[in-house]
This record gives structure tokens, C-alpha cells and sequence, in this order.
């Protein structure tokens, strides 16, 4: 039993750190306007097919080196998607911007549709996949079983947590981050102080789709296998983890995403994996009414 459960710690740890990493582009889009991306995760599911094409590529041209081979499809991937996420805010998001909070939020589901159907249309409806990158795995022995954790997991947990450090770095210390949390603050008096609000909307949204990017090249090394539907449910987990840590706080969508990712993986091993997407969705509903604001939120406080 102990075996389980620390392999099933492993595995939600690794899991729940991808969680976070989509869960970021969520609660930074809630944090600055206030509305929920619900395009954000078919902007994971393309750059899985980005992440796919950009290593057929790659070895094509012969490309065998795993550190050059995941440095440029990480380059490219994080690249395109960004672009993605600033066209969804500048088609989707900023005509709509002065409008009901109602409008935003059905552009953003007809955006997902869209996402969804060019992908098919593009790439086809069966599975796509791709090889094992990185081969081999650390063995402990507990008892008379053992925990495996392989090298892919250990390059997933320590590029997840790299991005967050990057990012947080870029939040609090630089003069984007600062504008960032003065939008986030008051967005008309950012833009009195001479801040140009629209432009630091289009970066969030860039930023979150950089984000889901680096969880779509490192699910796609992990799992190997995804279609044109894989972002509705790790979308909606990945929602489930904003909201579990609060949503609008950034180490809060981190500290969500590990905790789901580890209760999941926990209910998995323990009790029936059939029912694991039943647990996370039931949990998303227990936060929202018993806890709306989060781990680390913050109830919303009327401005009078």
C-alpha cells in the first residue's frame, strides 16, 4: 500500500504541476478583466499538435540530441501559441470589451468550438502521437514493491516549476509585471497613469497561452498520445485547480493545480481510475459552494 501511494504521489505531483501551469493563463485573465478564458484550453490542445509537428520536424532534419530537440520545440511551440492567444484576445475579447459581462463569455465557448473543428479539419479526428523522448527511470525499492520515477516525470516537474519561477520573477520585478498589477488593481487608473491597458490584456493573454504551451510540449513527452478534444477536460481540471487555489493569484493556480493533480492521482490508485474525471468535477463543485474564493483568494470586496 505505501508503494501506491507514493507512486500515485509521483505521478499527481507531476500531473498537478501541469494543472497549474494552464491553470496560470486562467486566473491571469480573471485577475486582469475579470472574465474566464474558456478558449484557454483548446490553446493546450493545439500546442500538443505544435509540439508534435515541431519534433517530426526536428528529426527530419536529423535532430537525435534531446536537449536541442526539446529546446527548439519548445521555442516554437511557446512562439506559435502565443501568437494564438493574442489573436483569441484581439478577435474574441477586445471587441467585446465595454459590452455585457454575459457577451465575452459566449465569444469565448464559440472560440473553443472553432478551435476545436479547425484542428480536426487540419490534423484529422483519430489519436495522434509521438515517440518516448527520454528513456529510463529512477527505481527505489519500499517493502517488496518499488517506486518508479521515470526521467520524463523529473524533466516535468523541474521545467513546470522553472516556468512558474520564471514568470513569477517577471510579475514582481519587472516593469511588465508592474504594469500587469496596476491593470489587475484599477484599470482605469492605470491607463490615467499613462499604462496602456489594451496592450497589457493582449500580453496576459500571450503570457497564459506561453504558459498552457509549456504544459502541452511537456503532457505531450509524458502521455504521448492526444486529439483534437483533448482541452475540454484538462481545460475544465485545469479551471478546477484556478478556483481550488484562488482564482486571480498565481502561486494560488500552482498550489491548485499540485493538489488536484494529487488527490486525483491518489482517488486513481486508491479507489477506480474510471471515476477519476467524476471526483475532479465533483470537487470543482464542493470549492464553488463551499469555498468560492479559493485556497489563497480573496473574497471580492464592492468598490463604493
Amino acid at each position: 500500500m505505501d508503494g501506491i501511494f507514493l507512486q500515485q504521489l509521483i505521478n499527481g505531483l507531476t500531473l498537478g504541476a501541469v494543472y497549474g501551469l494552464i491553470a496560470i493563463g486562467y486566473t491571469m485573465v480573471y485577475g486582469i478583466i475579470g472574465m474566464i478564458n474558456f478558449a484557454h484550453g483548446e490553446v493546450y490542445m493545439v500546442s500538443a499538435y505544435l509540439a508534435a509537428i515541431s519534433l517530426a520536424v526536428l528529426a527530419f532534419f536529423g535532430l537525435e540530441s534531446f536537449p536541442l530537440l526539446i529546446l527548439g520545440t519548445l521555442v516554437f511551440t511557446i512562439c506559435i501559441t502565443g501568437l494564438y492567444g493574442y489573436v483569441i484576445e484581439r478577435i474574441a475579447y477586445k471587441p467585446l470589451r465595454n459590452s455585457t459581462r454575459l457577451a465575452p463569455l459566449i465569444s469565448a465557448i464559440g472560440m473553443s468550438l472553432i478551435l476545436q473543428n479547425y484542428v480536426q479539419l487540419a490534423q484529422g479526428a483519430r489519436q495522434q502521437g509521438v515517440p518516448t523522448l527520454l528513456d529510463g527511470a529512477f527505481k527505489f525499492h519500499i517493502g517488496e514493491g518499488f517506486v518508479q520515477l521515470s526521467y520524463t516525470k523529473v524533466f516535468i516537474l523541474i521545467a513546470a516549476f522553472l516556468g512558474m519561477a520564471v514568470l513569477t520573477y517577471v510579475i514582481q520585478y519587472t516593469k511588465l509585471g508592474r504594469m500587469c498589477r496596476a491593470t489587475q488593481q484599477d484599470r482605469k487608473m492605470a491607463s490615467i497613469l499613462g499604462i496602456n491597458t489594451d496592450r497589457v490584456i493582449s500580453y496576459v493573454f500571450v503570457i497564459g497561452a506561453s504558459m498552457a504551451a509549456l504544459a502541452g510540449v511537456l503532457i505531450t513527452m509524458n502521455y504521448g498520445t492526444f486529439d483534437f478534444y483533448a482541452g475540454f477536460v484538462i481545460g475544465i481540471k485545469a479551471f478546477t485547480a484556478a478556483v481550488l487555489g484562488g482564482i486571480g493569484s498565481l502561486p494560488g493556480a500552482m498550489l491548485g493545480g499540485i493538489l488536484l493533480g494529487v488527490a486525483e492521482a491518489q482517488f486513481s490508485g486508491m479507489v477506480n481510475t474510471d471515476y477519476k474525471d467524476v471526483f475532479s468535477f465533483g470537487l470543482l463543485v464542493l470549492i464553488l459552494i463551499f469555498r468560492p474564493q479559493g485556497l489563497l483568494g480573496r473574497p471580492l470586496v464592492a468598490k463604493v
